[in-house]
């Protein structure tokens, strides 16, 4: 007589269903850290419900956005420093949602990793949560996908979708015009774009990210995984006060290829790079590469993480309004005649 096979299991195969859930009942605390009016039904569902009349829209249009970290998880997973990933997923979708004038209401992540660890994974979504409590949206749903041979041991990516709204009519930009003022509001660093050369520059610079930083007295990891700035709640404001004809989140692309997308055909930008410092964090890149300003300025941020298009009469009342909401407020040119973005002066 033959004796039985055991069977297999899911377990087997490299799935840890039991771990899976345990990582939904840690993280759900900081998930209820994030409700706010409109939430109905959140983790645990095969579907997270938001009520748009309870959040206070009367006609509203929705605006989604989707993105994700870039390479900037590559030194957050080598430096087992992973909670930081989390905030700028959130940033990278909020503060694109905002420049369409839209308030963000929800957000899902997704979390994909060949062998799921558990305290790694709460500590990403535990900053997932504080990046929405921060912009006043709420964490409502996510998958986490165990997918064993797809990863190699500990690496993992990360996936972030953020839905808003606005009433109908209130979208951005709107009323751009000769004129109007540019406001830029400081970075917190290099945020989350460029990444690949920001590692290629300290592959050749002969730095690791243990070393202390040259700029600092932070390692050099720790610098470079400074979260991205959450904009929200301030431009929110300032949209709110009227004045505001459009916002461009100075992403991948920088300042260059950004701020385009947000003025009319057959208008342009004038910026007076005299008007703020590069960031030390930048000097050194610039450096360490050898970089052009042409190619430092369509790269990164340069230290100008949004720039605020703001009707001239309301300039300072704009200015003076989000410097009160805690952000570094330059003025950096001004919307001109013509087409694309002209530079004057250098960063220095």
């Amino acid at each position: 007589m033959t004796q039985d096979k055991k069977g297999l299991t899911y377990a087997d195969a490299g799935v840890d269903i039991d771990a899976g859930n345990e990582l939904v009942e840690r993280i759900k605390p900081a998930a209820k850290k994030t409700t706010r009016s409109g939430v109905m039904a959140g983790l645990g569902g095969f579907g997270a419900l938001f009520d748009l009349k309870a959040a206070g829209y009367d006609d509203p249009i929705l605006v989604a956005a989707t993105d994700g970290v870039g390479t900037k998880l590559r030194i957050a997973i080598d430096t087992d420093n992973v909670r930081s990933v989390g905030i700028d997923l959130v940033a990278m979708c909020v503060n694109d949602l905002v420049c369409q004038g839209a308030e963000p209401l929800f957000f899902l992540d997704y979390f994909a990793t060949g062998k799921l660890k558990l305290d790694n994974a709460a500590a990403v979504i535990e900053g997932i949560a504080e990046g929405c409590e921060r912009s006043g949206c709420a964490l409502i749903g996510g998958e986490t996908a165990e997918m064993p041979g797809m990863y190699e041991d500990g690496d993992f990516d990360l996936a972030g979708f953020a839905v808003g709204a606005m009433e109908r009519g209130a979208d951005l930009p709107a009323g751009v015009a000769q004129g109007d003022v540019l406001l830029g509001l400081a970075s917190d660093g290099v945020h989350s774009n460029g990444y690949s050369l920001v590692r290629k520059t300290v592959e050749v610079s002969g730095y690791k990210w243990s070393d202390i930083s040259p700029f600092s007295d932070q390692t050099l990891g720790e610098d470079l995984l400074a979260p991205t700035r959450l904009y929200v709640k301030p431009v929110l404001k300032a949209i709110r006060a009227g004045g505001v004809h459009a916002l461009a989140h100075i992403t991948g692309g920088g300042l260059t290829e950004n701020l385009p997308r947000v003025l009319p055909e057959g208008l342009g930008a004038d910026i007076d790079l005299n008007a703020w410092t590069l960031p030390p964090v930048f000097k050194w890149l610039v450096d360490q590469a050898g970089l052009s300003q042409s190619e430092l300025l369509k790269t990164y941020n340069a230290g100008i993480g949004m720039v605020v298009v703001v009707a001239a009469d309301k300039a300072d009342e704009i200015a003076a309004l989000l410097t009160g909401e805690g952000e570094t407020v330059t003025k950096i040119g001004t919307v001109t005649t013509g087409g694309g973005v002209t530079y004057e002066g250098t960063l220095a």
